[in-house]
């Protein structure tokens, strides 16, 4: 059987809707959709750019509760609410993401709370031994 087990952050948003940050299944771990907000103290900045840091880390954090990295992405996707927005977060989402080269989505749409600029989702594939 394979593991199946679930990593919260923290978020009161995972209590309130009923849902984890990441899955991990087997070697595959999914990230759920996750926005700028810095989970201890519950506050977003307003610069897009700013959240977008913020979502990385958040998820770097779910990544390595997992036992894997960024390197093990292998899919993203990445939503906004502005299409404007995207490009001026290219430079931090290429530092994270510009030698793994996964897949990747932009959709525009609208998020849960209107001041998230961004939300970044994605799935890695841990490396077996």
């Amino acid at each position: 059987m394979t593991e199946r087990r679930a990593i919260l952050s923290g978020s009161t948003f995972e209590e309130q809707i009923g849902y984890a940050r990441a899955v991990v299944d087997g070697d595959w771990v999914h990230v759920s959709g996750t926005t700028g907000f810095d989970y201890t103290t519950m506050t977003i900045a307003d610069d897009v750019v700013e959240q977008a840091e913020q979502c990385l880390r958040n998820i770097e954090a779910a990544l390595t509760e997992a036992k894997c990295t960024f390197a093990d992405v292998v899919r993203v996707r990445y939503l906004l609410p502005d299409r404007e927005d995207f490009e001026s977060c290219w430079p931090t989402l290429r530092r994270y993401f510009g030698d793994v080269r996964p897949a990747a989505t932009m959709l525009m749409c609208g998020l849960a709370d209107p001041r998230m600029r961004i939300e970044i989702e994605v799935y890695a594939r841990r490396a077996t031994a």
